[in-house]
């Protein structure tokens, strides 16, 4: 009885152990950006390529949210307003987090290819594999006023981004979606927010 007390104990001791290990990963959210999210209405200011500030947090890379950053109040906050900034908006069907302020990877797009076109958000994603021939496309941005053009995209693309409601929450799922059409498209040029790259720098 004893020893099998005693290996009981030993597990719980084990398991309680690996769940700390999951759950001590230091945040990588700084508290500028907690503040601005906090601090920010439910429409967020979208930046524009006209202010020289904006202009450079729109030039900056974005960086992965880790595993504590996507269990924070302030990740939930996030995703919610970019939903509700892009609903706000006439006409526009994808945001990512550098237009509001936050060089993080995660976008807003509006899913045109699923019934009732509804805004879903992408936490750390990226385009893993594009696929067949470019085509041109008339574009424009949330963040270029009044400016639109023909970008050379490609229609058929695998995304891959973090499944938060993963069961798991020390190790996150990913998850890869195959899409295509203007979808597609929408997703690339949000993508490219991400990187640095505005819509501007591959008209044709």
């Amino acid at each position: 009885m004893k020893k099998t007390l005693a290996i009981l104990i030993t597990a719980a001791a084990a398991l309680v152990a690996a769940v700390s290990c999951g759950t001590t990963v230091p945040l990588t959210m700084t508290k500028a950006e907690a503040a601005l999210i906090n601090g920010s209405p439910d429409i967020m200011r979208i930046l524009s390529v006209d202010n020289e500030a904006d202009l450079a947090v729109l030039r900056t890379g974005s960086s992965n949210f880790n595993v504590q950053d996507l269990n924070t109040a302030e990740y939930a906050k996030l995703a919610d307003k970019l939903v509700k900034t892009l609903q706000s908006t006439d006409g526009g069907v994808g945001l990512a987090a550098p237009q509001v302020g936050i060089n993080r990877r995660v976008v807003a797009v509006m899913r045109v290819d699923k019934e009732g076109e509804p805004i879903e958000v992408y936490p750390n994603i990226r385009i893993e594999e594009m696929r067949g021939e470019m085509e041109p496309g008339g574009e424009g941005c949330l963040s270029v006023p009044d400016q639109r053009g023909d970008v050379m995209r490609y229609r058929d693309i695998t995304i891959v981004y973090t499944d938060i409601n993963s069961d798991r929450l020390d190790q996150p799922r990913e998850i890869r979606e195959d899409v295509s059409g203007f979808a597609a498209v929408i997703f690339q040029h949000e993508v490219d927010h991400l990187d640095g790259i505005i819509f501007t720098d591959k008209l044709q």
